[in-house]
């Protein structure tokens, strides 16, 4: 039958495929778009056409919202231990080394202190490429010494939060780590010292039930998924259909749980300026 047989005509046999390295294109995952990788990264990875923000690491936030040079690490070396031997399809120590190997951090979380248009910051951005950016002993830990490290210097903190909360293989430890930060949060409050707390996609779970939600401003990404449970677990516990979009930053600044949106390309800038009006 002739519709099962390939037409010749627009064959030519001089037709080679392009030659194009790996990693130069990105497509877009909303709405399709062929991206130039360069290209993206020069725009803050915010695609051109539909404005959808990219997930995108501490590396990566460091050079948008940072003076050039001016952000010192902390606690670089710190790793996490595996204090209950726990296994599930691995051994987590098995685990935390192919992790370490493939994504060059230690842990899920990146400390330091830099400078924000001139204006000093204590600062600690969680990274989703290690393990789903749980919070286990070290992010807890690193987040609470940058903490402290504002509280001495008498310099704001920021954080961004990019989780899929409590890591599992560190059973209560991890959920430790909700009380030790929030504590720390309290006494920089009990200072006068401003936290700036940033939300990415995706911020569930404890960290959405500790230091994420307790910003003097709280700030969102557009679109970003945030929430403490998942809307299939929501729906089931309440037994009642969801709003659309209800976890995400749109609804959420409407319903008074966030403070702002602040896209990315102008995320320097708006913090910088809520700097100025904090201190």
């Amino acid at each position: 039958m002739g519709w099962f047989k390939r037409s010749k005509q627009n064959i030519s046999p001089k037709s080679k495929k392009l030659d194009v390295p790996d990693g130069q294109w990105i497509k877009c995952d909303k709405c399709g778009e062929i991206i130039y990788a360069r290209q993206l990264e020069m725009n803050a990875w915010v695609c051109f056409k539909c404005d959808h923000h990219f997930r995108i690491g501490s590396a990566e936030y460091i050079s948008l919202l940072f003076d050039e040079n001016s952000f010192k690490e902390l606690d670089k070396k710190m790793k996490s231990a595996d204090p209950l031997e726990f296994e599930d399809t691995k051994k987590y120590s098995e685990r935390i080394s192919a992790t370490i190997k493939k994504s060059g951090m230690n842990d899920a979380v990146k400390t330091g202190i830099g400078t924000i248009n001139g204006q000093k910051v204590s600062f600690a951005c969680m990274d989703f490429k290690f393990i789903g950016g749980s919070m286990g002993s070290v992010v807890g830990e690193k987040i609470a010494r940058a903490i402290d490290k504002a509280y001495e210097n008498k310099i704001p903190m920021i954080i961004i939060s990019q989780s899929g909360g409590a890591r599992m293989m560190e059973g209560a430890l991890s959920l430790m780590q909700m009380a030790k930060t929030s504590s720390r949060l309290a006494r920089l409050s009990e200072a006068g010292l401003p936290y700036i707390s940033i939300l990415t996609d995706p911020t569930t779970g404890g960290t959405t039930a500790s230091y994420a939600m307790l910003g003097d401003v709280i700030v969102a990404e557009p679109k970003a998924l945030i929430g403490f449970a998942g809307p299939r677990v929501i729906k089931q516990t309440i037994g009642r259909d969801l709003p659309k979009g209800f976890q995400r930053s749109e609804f959420l600044l409407e319903n008074g749980f966030v403070d702002v949106i602040i896209p990315r390309k102008e995320m320097k800038g708006k913090i910088s300026q809520l700097l100025q009006y904090m201190n």
